[in-house]
């Protein structure tokens, strides 16, 4: 294979959303299912999400998001994307369930491709109430690879019919709110069961962690660590 054409070689950056209902009641994780065809991860149920995209850094926020989520978005990483990934996070949430996180307004800008809907509805994205709470870099020897950064956001902000997926695509299938204390009967990642075990344990609270958990394969030992700490904690093999 053509080493400039091996995905399995190269790292993304990706942003994820972790979207929670009735987190003081019985709380509910919105997820879909991943196509049986897919590249990275088929057929598992995930939360919505994706790489980050180029054109991500012109969008406009209509609140860029709150600190301590902003200075750790750049930890170890480049802090020019920190807004980026907040609008991917956006971008992919509303790509593939047809949810909106924004505030009423009109673009200061020319409507990029693929927000048209989104600004018909009279919208701007918006990263008000987004948490900064976990971040996973793929193991190696997988066929796509990502740096992801995962977002909470309590249901509340959405601007949507929560239940209405009508203006989904078709990238992730059976989107549904799962119970936490039922979601372990599905085909989950690895990844997203260490995510929802660190939710479950901050719950009710969905804000920004003291430290975010960063599960940083980008060498050959896999690390666990923390953003804001004071380096490794363990190793994860």
């Amino acid at each position: 294979m053509d080493k400039a054409l091996d995905k399995s070689k190269i790292i993304r950056d990706a942003a994820t959303v972790i979207l929670i209902r009735d987190k003081t009641t019985r709380p509910q994780v919105l997820m879909g299912q991943r196509g049986a065809k897919a590249a990275f991860m088929p057929n598992k149920f995930v939360f919505p999400g994706g790489a980050l995209d180029a054109e991500d850094a012109q969008v406009p926020l209509a609140e860029k998001g709150a600190e301590p989520c902003l200075t750790r978005l750049g930890e170890h990483a480049d802090p020019s994307i920190s807004s980026a990934l907040l609008v991917t996070a956006i971008r992919e949430l509303w790509e593939e369930t047809g949810q909106i996180l924004g505030a009423p307004g009109d673009w200061p800008c020319k409507v990029p491709d693929g927000w048209e809907e989104f600004a018909k509805a009279g919208y701007i994205p918006s990263a008000l109430g987004m948490a900064f709470v976990f971040r996973a870099i793929t193991p190696k020897g997988r066929p796509r690879r990502f740096d992801a950064r995962f977002f909470a956001v309590d249901a509340d902000e959405l601007r949507t019919d929560i239940d209405d997926f009508s203006r989904a695509s078709d990238e992730l299938s059976h989107l549904q709110w799962i119970p936490l204390d039922d979601v372990r009967r599905f085909d989950l990642p690895f990844i997203t069961e260490v995510v929802l075990a660190e939710i479950v344990g901050n719950l009710p609270e969905l804000g920004a962690p003291a430290q975010v958990p960063f599960f940083n394969n980008s060498d050959e030992e896999s690390l666990f660590e923390r953003l804001g700490g004071v380096g490794p904690l363990t190793a994860a093999g």
